[in-house]
């Protein structure tokens, strides 16, 4: 493990200072809110990275070319998208075991669970689709039309409204989960590759990865109300819990943005390493996990200094996810 020093940010989250007090009480290094997970597409497994230590405690093996992950809100179950093999990889988090597989459309790319834990929705880049799979069953329940290159995936908190960035066509769709039917479209920037809600859900933050810039919609009018330039080729997008900041993987520059929402204007830029793409916030805001595409690592930043720590994972990283908090 290396580390590095970054600039130090103003803002300390109260929730990140309270759980650094907490944090200073002796733990169990695996307990539940300390693991982060990472899809390694080279490598066909998820690495199990344990936060305390900033070490890999065990790789798990999935489909061929995973490429995003995601939690429950329990965090009993991974969902991963297998990208060359059109299925999704359901891991039971406690054995750490592929427990069933599910055939979804063609190139599934991103994946998202409901808040309601009923429904995961998966981004079928080369289908033009997103999947429907119910966590019951663990089958495709429905199958909805969404747009060319379906890739970012958002849900509402209530569950109700499913955002999905297409690439293809520079835009947003839509969805109502009730339907399964597009409901609008929102013009963005020049291929939407990621998406991210703030807390209360009124704003939705879009990283273009060919204009350089994110796009804030306000998801009450579905209109764009700002553009953002950022680093080449921003990526993976995540907002902080307490919805003060945004954090964007900068591609093509080795770099993450961050951005204030309050100016909507980038207040800092942290170095971490070759081809960023991923992003993945601990659930008390403290850190931000990056996936290094290019460098087979996971930088890890301290949001409350800007400082990084940086994690050797598999073969070409990607999707990340981080444990949630018990409740």
């Amino acid at each position: 493990m290396t580390r590095s020093r970054g600039v130090a940010l103003r803002t300390v989250g109260v929730l990140c200072a309270a759980a650094t007090l907490t944090g200073l009480v002796a733990a169990p290094p695996e307990r539940p809110g300390r693991l982060v997970y990472v899809a390694n597409l080279h490598s066909d497994t998820v690495s199990v990275v344990d936060t305390r230590s900033d070490t890999v405690v065990d790789s798990v093996s999935v489909g061929d070319g995973p490429d995003s992950v995601a939690l429950d809100p329990d965090g009993s179950r991974l969902y991963v998208t297998n990208s060359a093999a059109d299925t999704v990889s359901v891991v039971d988090t406690r054995t750490r075991t592929v427990v069933e597989t599910v055939g979804v459309g063609h190139e599934p790319s991103r994946v998202t669970v409901s808040p309601d834990n009923r429904n995961v929705y998966v981004a079928d880049v080369g289908a033009g689709t997103v999947s429907v799979i119910s966590t019951r069953t663990l089958t495709v329940t429905d199958t909805i039309a969404v747009g060319d290159a379906p890739l970012g995936l958002a849900v509402t908190p209530d569950g109700r409204t499913l955002y999905v960035a297409t690439a293809g066509a520079d835009s947003v769709s839509v969805v109502s989960t009730d339907s399964g039917t597009v409901t609008g479209t929102v013009p963005v920037g020049s291929g939407p590759t990621a998406l991210a809600l703030a807390p209360d859900g009124r704003h939705l933050y879009v990283s273009n990865l060919t204009s350089d810039d994110v796009s804030v919609v306000d998801t009450r009018t579905r209109t764009e109300t700002d553009r953002i330039p950022v680093g080449d080729q921003p990526a993976g997008i995540e907002v902080l819990p307490d919805g003060g900041r945004v954090y964007v993987a900068d591609v093509g520059a080795g770099t993450v943005s961050v951005i204030s929402t309050r100016s909507r204007t980038v207040t800092d830029t942290i170095a971490v390493g070759d081809g960023p793409n991923g992003l993945a916030v601990g659930p008390d805001g403290c850190s931000v996990h990056v996936s290094n595409f290019d460098s087979d690592t996971l930088s890890v930043i301290d949001t409350r200094t800007g400082g990084t720590a940086t994690v050797p994972v598999g073969d070409g990283p990607t999707g990340v996810t981080a444990q949630p908090t018990p409740r």
